[in-house]
């Protein structure tokens, strides 16, 4: 593992020279404020466990406050022009990508992940504003006779109304873009709580959306560590009608019971358990180089990274192998080293929870081919791992692990990788490698997930529909689907 003697310098000096246009307050209703009680939190470097920024802490009283700038300013952004609208998140797409290193260098400093992932992130964030920008022009209606030729069926969409939109740390840029970006295409006003380890990406992202022309009260944003308190605040507020939600299904399932009491509408994109199957007819190389897109975008801290690895009998000594091989060659240390792979893990609890991971499965049996100790010293970090001769009933096969960490177990029959790789709660992504093609598309229609990716370890666009079945979610974000989930259709019933 690579470390810098002057890395917590370093870090201070690149926090410093971005705070210097990043806020660190509330955003209400247009004007950036202390939070009602003074309180701050602090914010950390994964790296160095150094306090890099401390941000206002919101309080009940200023979710409050936030859904009053948001209902009070929507009439107006509802009756805004689609044309304009797209405008606004068009410039918001390039005033992102002309900020694109110092948002990467920013996501680097609160979140830990790797310069070239923060990078890419930053890309795939900013397309989310100029998809929206495009699909804001496309809220079409229908019209139908009735079968029975009585009346005209005439349905329209209209805004859904105040959405409440809860991010996640682990894409603290794409997440809330995927979010802001349909919902204000669709003309919703927002209420942001991003990540209390990562708000510093979703006020920077604030900010250049003040610039590029959102007008005061449409994005609201509240970091907070009352993060309970602040989501009750919101459901619980009758001008919210829409609650987004990414995160662990845990919370989901409490955001959920919160959400049933007013009965408002949900998008949940929850967690995974992804199963990566390996056919003995895969192209291996493509295997590999797909597992490790699949595995250590992130450094492994993505719901949609691959959890388990389902390897034909025949071709999983070779496999394991080259992937261990593949993994061990990543350099890990501070992300804004440009030569490394591999960052921290967010903070000291996610670390260990790997840890404890991959420890029941050595004590289950399980055989390291790399990595599978904690390093000492400063830093969230752990090394990459790969584990096989995994038990059955090992955690590490029944968590989504959030680390980098692939556990290999093997099968003999493609119907037994079906059957171990549903055999979860979970269904967000699959991915799957073979040289034949209707296996894969047969394969992939018997996979309990809401995607797949065939012969490809990423699955992610701004133009398809993200999300998953079963316990992993609710709803669709991205692509046409992603703005109806903030918009209500109203049918109207006449005749002519």
């Amino acid at each position: 593992m690579t470390t810098t003697a002057d890395r917590p310098a370093d870090a201070r000096r690149v926090a410093e020279e971005l705070l210097t246009w990043v806020p660190t307050g509330l955003l209400v209703g247009g004007e950036w404020r202390d939070s009602s009680d003074g309180s701050r939190f602090e914010v950390l470097d994964p790296a160095s466990e150094e306090v890099i920024a401390t941000v206002a802490n919101a309080t009940p009283t200023d979710a409050s406050a936030a859904a009053d700038a948001a209902a009070s300013a929507m009439p107006a952004w509802a009756a805004t022009a689609p044309r304009a609208r797209a405008e606004v998140l068009r410039r918001g797409f390039e005033l992102m990508v002309g900020r694109a290193e110092e948002l990467a260098r920013l996501i680097v400093l609160e979140n830990g992940k790797a310069l070239r992932d923060a990078r890419a992130e930053v890309a795939y964030a900013a397309e989310f504003f100029r998809w929206y920008a495009e699909e804001a022009v496309r809220n079409v209606g229908e019209l139908m006779t009735a079968p029975s030729g009585a009346n005209r069926i005439l349905v329209t969409r209209q805004p859904i109304g105040v959405a409440a939109l809860i991010t996640p740390w682990n894409f603290p840029a794409a997440m809330l873009t995927r979010k802001i970006g349909p919902a204000l295409a669709a003309g919703c006003a927002v209420v942001c709580k991003p990540a209390s380890e990562t708000p510093l990406t979703a006020l920077a992202i604030a900010r250049l959306l003040e610039e590029a022309g959102v007008p005061p009260g449409v994005v609201n944003v509240l970091a907070s560590r009352r993060s309970g308190q602040i989501a009750a605040t919101l459901l619980g507020d009758e001008r919210v009608r829409k609650l987004s939600f990414t995160g662990s299904t845990e919370v989901g399932r409490e955001l959920l019971a919160l959400a049933a009491r007013r009965v408002v509408s949900c998008s949940m994109e929850l967690g995974g358990n992804a199963p990566f199957i390996v056919f003995d007819d895969a192209d291996l190389d493509a295997a590999i180089a797909g597992a490790m897109v699949a595995k250590m975008r992130n450094g492994g801290q993505a719901c949609t990274a691959a959890n388990r690895f389902y390897v034909h009998e025949g071709v999983a000594g070779e496999f394991s192998r080259r992937l261990a091989e593949a993994m061990g060659a990543l350099k890990v240390g501070p992300g804004l080293d440009e030569s490394v792979d591999v960052g921290p893990l967010v903070n000291g609890p996610s670390r260990d929870k790997v840890d404890e991971l991959v420890s029941g499965a050595l004590e289950g049996g399980a055989r390291t081919l790399v990595g599978g100790s904690r390093p000492a010293g400063r830093g969230f970090f752990y090394p990459p791992t790969v584990l096989e001769g995994v038990a059955p009933g090992a955690a590490l096969l029944g968590t989504e692990i959030f680390g980098p960490v692939a556990p290999v177990v093997t099968f003999a029959s493609e119907a037994e990788a079906i059957e171990l790789a549903n055999a979860t709660g979970y269904g967000l992504v699959s991915y799957l490698y073979t040289s034949d093609l209707a296996r894969g598309l047969r394969v992939a229609e018997a996979l309990e997930s809401g995607m797949v990716g065939l012969n490809r370890g990423l699955v992610s666009d701004p133009a398809a529909p993200f999300g998953g079945v079963k316990e992993s979610g609710i709803g669709r974000e991205g692509g046409h689907e992603g703005m109806l989930e903030y918009l209500e259709p109203k049918y109207i019933a006449c005749s002519w």
